[in-house]
């Protein structure tokens, strides 16, 4: 995959450090001409556009805009400058996210649960919105939006993170759809369980807000280190490659599942395999539920 960005271009949110970091770095070594990265905190940006250009190499463009995903405003501003200083944008991804309020449903805080919902669904589909009509006048383009944990099991204690996440990939699925016969290919990325900022504010919340089981299974990840952040990045190189091309619509692990071999099996994909659905008594071998 060493050259499989050539020529493209990315915009990636949340880059200022972790997952949305090392896949800015992915997709430069990948040889993409250009990269567009943004976080909210200036200084992060700097440190982060730092490391990126000294990794470059000759030839490839890095610029970043200090913003938040949630401000309709920042969003329109990021977008233009990603494609004054790019020309084009050929990959989004949508990896800005928050873990945002702890505790059961009545314990949270309620504008830190609406904050959380503001950042990781609203922020993704204003960003969607930003830049589908560039990709559409393209006729090209690919949205990756970054999932997590949250989206296909229940979180206690977590509750705005899950439906956030959960959320983000029916919008992944249904934006799709929409874009079906635009040759924009939209998936949702899971990396697994990460040793980032987000697994240190779980701990720092403690088992009394986050649900003791959740609180121990986060004690175990940290100490044995978690999934690689190169995993997820290398899967994002792949959704953002001409590998994937309509290989649409879809929940993939990086770590589970085998992504590599996907373009063997684009007609089986045309399907529910990979989505979120739910699940009926004959799923589970039983004769009843059935009209």
């Amino acid at each position: 995959m060493s050259a499989a960005l050539e020529g493209r271009t990315a915009l990636v949110t949340g880059a200022t450090q972790g997952l949305g970091l090392e896949i800015a770095h992915a997709y430069l070594q990948a040889g993409a001409r250009g990269v567009c990265v943004c976080g909210r905190d200036e200084s992060a940006l700097e440190r982060a556009l730092g490391e990126l250009r000294a990794r470059a190499g000759a030839g490839r463009r890095v610029v970043g805009e200090r913003a938040d995903v949630s401000s309709p405003q920042d969003v329109q501003r990021l977008v233009a400058r990603a494609l004054a200083e790019l020309g084009e944008v050929t990959i989004l991804v949508s990896n800005a996210g928050v873990q945002g309020a702890t505790g059961t449903v009545e314990q949270a805080d309620w504008s830190a649960w609406v904050q959380t919902i503001e950042v990781n669904l609203l922020g993704s589909v204003l960003l969607a919105r930003a830049l589908v009509p560039h990709m559409r006048e393209r006729g090209y383009g690919k949205v990756i939006q970054v999932s997590g944990g949250g989206a296909t099991a229940p979180m206690p204690g977590l509750s705005a993170y899950a439906a956030s996440k959960a959320a983000v990939v029916r919008f992944a699925e249904t934006l799709a759809m929409e874009l079906r016969e635009q040759r924009i290919d939209v998936n949702a990325l899971a990396p697994g369980a990460l040793n980032t900022r987000m697994l240190e504010e779980v701990l720092q919340a403690g088992p009394e807000r986050v649900g003791e089981a959740h609180y121990q299974r986060a004690l175990a990840q940290r100490q044995s280190g978690g999934v690689p952040l190169q995993r997820g990045a290398e899967l994002a190189v792949f959704l953002g490659s001409a590998a994937s091309d309509g290989i649409s619509g879809k929940l993939l692990s990086a770590v589970w599942d085998p992504w590599a071999q996907l373009p063997g099996h684009r007609e089986e994909l045309d399907s529910d395999i990979y989505t979120l659905r739910r699940i009926v008594p004959a799923d589970r071998g039983m004769d009843w539920g059935d009209v």
